[in-house]
């Protein structure tokens, strides 16, 4: 989705993330779900710490009314988080394959 006569983006978790209280905890267990994933993948700590970090911020910053959406928009943990361990999963892949 996009803010119409602009280049700006957003996907289901910013929206969602507008509903007070239920938004953010729903966006957190998406972002869980994510990292349980990342974690049965064989991620590394320090990308799983990387993962946890941005998680955190969403939440933190997220949690503050207006500002917080606004940032939701621009941060998008799960989708950096998403490419962390697709990235992860590629290197896997090509080591496997040499």
């Amino acid at each position: 989705m996009s803010v119409p006569g602009t280049p700006i983006r957003f996907g289901l978790d910013s929206a969602i993330g507008l509903i007070p209280g239920v938004g953010d905890l729903s966006t957190a267990a998406v972002s869980g779900w994510v990292l349980h994933q990342a974690h049965r993948a064989g991620v590394p700590k320090r990308m799983l710490a990387r993962m946890v970090a941005n998680i955190a911020v969403d939440l933190t910053i997220g949690a503050i009314p207006v500002a917080g959406d606004l940032f939701d928009v621009y941060w998008k943990s799960n989708q950096r988080n998403a490419k962390m361990l697709e990235q992860h999963l590629s290197d896997k892949i090509a080591t496997s394959r040499s």
